[in-house]
């Protein structure tokens, strides 16, 4: 009989005792008929991975997670009595709201900063770190999902990602406070503006600073594909960076959200 020889890192589990989940789940009961999400709440690492060569400064900034998301995601959870399943790792880790094997789903460079530990991860390195942190949170999305559909008299869940954006990007100063993104699905994201915009301090971004027609897994995955209302809330970070504009920001969401969701003609299955 032939020895095998494997590596022992693959052999052993990416996560540790030490290490999070990789996923959280927030108010999992809630009775709302939606369910929120959180791709990038988190910048934590693997202990196995190192820090990926990088120091706390770094993993402080936006190229590891969407600042303050979390916490509005927590703040909206509960004010609209709604569940929540949020990221548990970085998107350095592996990006949550990338198709699996996309190039910047495990990023080599993230706004001109290179990540030494995702330079030449190999196929065995990227499986692993997609079976123990991007399956599992995307599983748990789709397991709380279907639980409020189970539990919602027959009405279809509706799905909202929140994110965050830098103040600036390339040297463009972005002037939206927020920003809706959406692909073929209209029935959360058209009302969403509308509403937003009727406040005129508001600056609203309708596919800005992003775009949902070009990327976005989590919504094209659980939403568009399931036929599920979907949209995607963009708040940009610098308001949201403390408690404060955390729950202020919060409060202006949930307030437009709490009016549109009171449509319901909204929690159908529809397919665009």
């Amino acid at each position: 009989m032939n020895d095998i020889s494997l590596d022992p890192l693959l052999q052993a589990s990416l996560l540790g005792s030490g290490d999070p989940p990789p996923f959280a789940l927030f108010n999992p009961e809630g009775q709302a008929p939606m369910v929120l999400v959180c791709d990038h709440a988190s910048n934590a690492i693997p202990a196995a991975l190192g820090q990926l060569g990088l120091g706390p400064e770094e993993l402080s900034q936006h190229i590891a997670w969407d600042i303050g998301a979390a916490r509005v995601t927590r703040w909206l959870a509960a004010r609209l009595d709604a569940p929540a399943v949020l990221g548990g790792y970085s998107r350095l880790v592996i990006d949550c709201n990338r198709s699996p094997g996309d190039p910047t789903s495990i990023a080599e460079i993230s706004d001109g900063i290179v990540i030494p530990g995702n330079r030449a991860v190999d196929d065995a390195q990227a499986d692993q770190r997609l079976n123990e942190v991007f399956w599992p949170y995307h599983h748990a999305i789709t397991q709380a999902l279907a639980h409020r559909w189970r539990h919602g008299h027959g009405r279809a869940p509706a799905l909202i990602a929140i994110h965050s954006f830098t103040p600036a990007m390339n040297g463009f100063e972005r002037p939206w406070h927020l920003g809706v993104l959406w692909n073929r699905d209209p029935r959360l994201a058209e009302p969403l503006i509308a509403r937003f915009r009727a406040n005129p301090e508001l600056c609203v971004g309708d596919n800005e600073p992003y775009s949902g027609r070009e990327v976005g897994f989590t919504m094209d995955t659980h939403g568009g594909a399931a036929g599920l209302p979907h949209v995607e809330i963009e708040i940009r970070q610098d308001l949201i960076a403390d408690e404060a504009g955390g729950a202020r920001w919060a409060a202006v969401t949930g307030e437009v959200l709490e009016a549109v969701l009171r449509d319901e003609t909204l929690f159908r299955v529809r397919h665009y």
